[in-house]
């Protein structure tokens, strides 16, 4: 008998696959320990007896089947199973079958990837420790003010943002976004490119930008949402965009990622991109990573030629712990026009350990490097 607890690897895994209806075998190691969790879904994939509290009923059934190949591989819930969906919320099963079509999903690459990429984004929300249930989110509203007061970061998957209260939307304009993120403070486009370099959508990136602007204005802050996360598998993905950008020599074309969002942070899909997501929620959170890692006075006042954020011994030093990949692009272009107009000029940024490595290969030995750990940042932060 196996019995499902509320914050189990189980739990976490039906929770998700009965918001995002599906879920990418490649990906379980966003949930804790990959070989663990591996063991459990083969163990559930097969008749036993299945106990949930609070009331606890016995349910005999498989409750996961596993398909597909590579890439494609895929956690699902078997139908038998779906009776437990009524024990994670009142309105968990409604949900998942509506938006499963009644348990009939397709097995097609584009619904299937689909699927995962707003899948992951759940999973790292969840992790995250922000609120992702459809079913447990404020309503939004459009055209009134009615801001609500997100007792935590929540994260509304893109198709229930278009769903039937906005029928009237131009459906083109979320061709990319996964969904979005409100915090204290703002609100961030998601996107998940997992590990492909995105292809953005130009004009429906800027209509999805131009309503999740309106959407906040109403229902968070006041407001526009300038930036957004950009998920995925590795740091190569922010290596493979950012060089990808840069084929693109106008900055006013469309295509480039930094044209629709002044900020792109990217967040790589493992537990150092779940701890990044919290910083990033933090209110004020740029203010409390720069005092954490720069002193007062080695902060500049006012704005420079080019952007930094910090002066020390007359090196121009760039923070990217924020992950962004947009105004990293910025600061090289102005690395690069110093270093031609006044020679001698030193620079210098500021990383993660998971970023280095990126970093020197598209930095192409303009910069040195301060590497400090994610627990120290968080450490500094806290004590700020």
């Amino acid at each position: 008998m196996v019995t499902v607890k509320a914050g189990s690897h189980t739990y976490q895994l039906l929770q998700l696959i009965a918001i995002a209806g599906e879920f990418p075998a490649s990906s379980l190691h966003l949930l804790g320990k990959e070989r663990v969790i591996k063991e459990l879904i083969h163990r559930l994939e097969v008749v036993q007896d299945i106990r949930f509290p609070p009331d606890k009923s016995v349910l005999r059934t498989k409750m996961f089947t596993v398909s597909g190949y590579r890439d494609m591989r895929t956690v699902r819930l078997s139908r038998g199973a779906l009776p437990l969906l009524e024990s994670l919320h009142p309105e968990a099963s409604t949900y998942y079958l509506r938006t499963t079509r009644n348990h009939q999903l397709s097995g097609g690459v584009h619904h299937v990837g689909r699927n995962h990429r707003v899948g992951e984004a759940i999973a790292m929300a969840m992790m995250a420790g922000f609120e992702h249930r459809p079913y447990a989110l404020p309503k939004l509203q459009r055209g009134v003010i009615a801001r609500k007061a997100f007792p935590r970061p929540s994260f509304y998957i893109a198709r229930d943002i278009k769903g039937s209260e906005f029928d009237d939307m131009d459906k083109t304009m979320f061709t990319r976004m996964v969904g979005a993120l409100f915090y204290p403070g703002g609100c961030y486009a998601v996107y998940n490119t997992r590990n492909a370099v995105m292809k953005w959508s130009g004009t429906g990136e800027i209509k999805a930008q131009i309503f999740l602007s309106s959407l906040n204005r109403c229902n968070a802050n006041p407001s526009d949402v300038n930036a957004a996360l950009l998920l995925g598998n590795s740091p190569a993905v922010a290596l493979q965009t950012v060089l990808e950008s840069d084929k693109t020599k106008n900055l006013r074309n469309s295509s480039r990622f930094d044209k629709t969002y002044q900020c792109v942070h990217f967040v790589p899909l493992n537990s150092d991109g779940i701890q990044l997501l919290q910083i990033l929620t933090l209110p004020d959170w740029n203010e409390k990573i720069l005092n954490a890692v720069f002193e007062s006075g080695e902060r500049p006042k006012g704005y420079g030629s080019f952007e930094y954020d910090a002066i020390i011994n007359g090196r121009y030093v760039l923070s990217h712990l924020d992950s962004d990949l947009a105004r990293l692009i910025r600061f090289r272009e102005g690395v690069r026009y110093e270093t031609e107009t006044r020679p001698g000029t030193k620079f210098g940024v500021v990383c993660f350990p998971w970023q280095e490595e990126f970093l020197r290969i598209y930095m192409d030995g303009l910069v040195g490097f301060r590497v400090i750990s994610m627990e120290k940042l968080r450490n500094a932060i806290s004590s700020t």
